[in-house]
């Protein structure tokens, strides 16, 4: 038989095992409350203070994420504004001053005054890999390019910047200024009536964590920044998966590729990406799917199985 004192301990012992319980129970759901990431907050990249590399510090945008042209503005100050401490480099301080900016279709073109020519070199490419992986964020920004008071920007040899995405400059932060690479890429575009291929040459500072075939089509996407030759595919299109076997490369878009550009022909399109990747000396054929498919219809064609240059496009 059991004693009253006996029971009541007892029955003590399992109360304070199920307040225990109760305790720890609440403990892990405040830990997962606090775990869980604001729809606002960001990576704001600035240079660091030895000038090799980025760094990324979290944000929490004031304005809302979807209010695209107040986040600019908002990150266009923070952009600008240099820390207490000295701890890095903000990418638009100094003598630099951005006139203004526009947005249309997802590229942000952001305008700069003549001083932004004094950077050097390797200080520019740090302060525009920060500035493009900041912005390119949003969700309204697929694409940033510069303008010296209107004009594109042109790297060292002359040639136009263009269109520059996240993935332009792929590294982890802190990494190294001579992990950067300069290659000069031959893209295919459209010309005027949009039923032949013109080519053109571009230069690209990039990151060795990306391979030349998805830069080479990233480019492609962005567009051809010239006068005499037109975009050939959605910039909405995103590359899914790319890889390289056999000489064949493999590539998988979402479904914007499918939205065909406007005065260009099916043709076109499809082998301004086959000339400009086969241009690459390890790449003989191209194949292409949508979300895994590998046979789809592309306009007034049917794209299946993979496909070798076409010398008869190039105008």
């Amino acid at each position: 038989m059991m004693f009253k004192g006996q029971r009541l301990n007892k029955f003590i012992k399992r109360f304070s095992i199920l307040v225990s319980l109760l305790i720890l129970f609440l403990s892990c759901v405040s830990c997962q409350k606090k775990e869980v990431v604001s729809d606002n907050a960001i990576s704001v990249f600035y240079v660091n203070t030895s000038e090799t590399g980025i760094v990324s510090k979290d944000y929490e945008l004031k304005a809302q994420m979807s209010d695209t042209n107040e986040a600019i503005d908002e990150l266009i100050e923070v952009l600008k504004t240099m820390p207490d401490r000295m701890q890095y480099e903000a990418p638009i301080a100094g003598d630099i001053d951005l006139i203004g900016y526009s947005l249309h279709d997802k590229l942000l073109t952001l305008n700069f005054d003549v001083n932004y020519m004094n950077l050097g070199r390797t200080i520019e490419i740090l302060d525009r890999a920060a500035i493009v992986r900041t912005f390119t964020q949003l969700e309204n920004v697929d694409y940033v390019s510069f303008q010296i008071e209107g004009t594109p920007l042109l790297d060292h040899n002359g040639n136009v910047i263009g269109n520059m995405s996240a993935d332009t400059f792929i590294f982890n932060a802190g990494n190294e200024i001579n992990n950067y690479e300069k290659v000069e890429l031959k893209l295919y575009f459209a010309n005027s009536d949009g039923n032949k291929l013109v080519p053109v040459y571009r230069s690209v500072v990039y990151n060795s964590n990306i391979s030349m075939e998805k830069l080479a089509v990233e480019q492609v996407i962005s567009g051809p920044n010239t006068d005499i030759a037109y975009a050939t595919v959605s910039k909405d299109a995103k590359v899914k998966s790319i890889n390289v076997k056999d000489g064949v490369c493999y590539i998988d878009f979402d479904n914007a590729f499918l939205t065909q550009a406007s005065n260009v022909s099916a043709e076109v399109a499809i082998y301004s990406i086959v000339n400009t990747v086969t241009e690459l000396s390890n790449i003989n054929r191209v194949a292409f799917s949508v979300n895994g498919d590998s046979t789809f219809p592309f306009a007034d064609m049917i794209i299946s199985g993979s496909y070798e240059r076409n010398l008869d496009l190039i105008e």
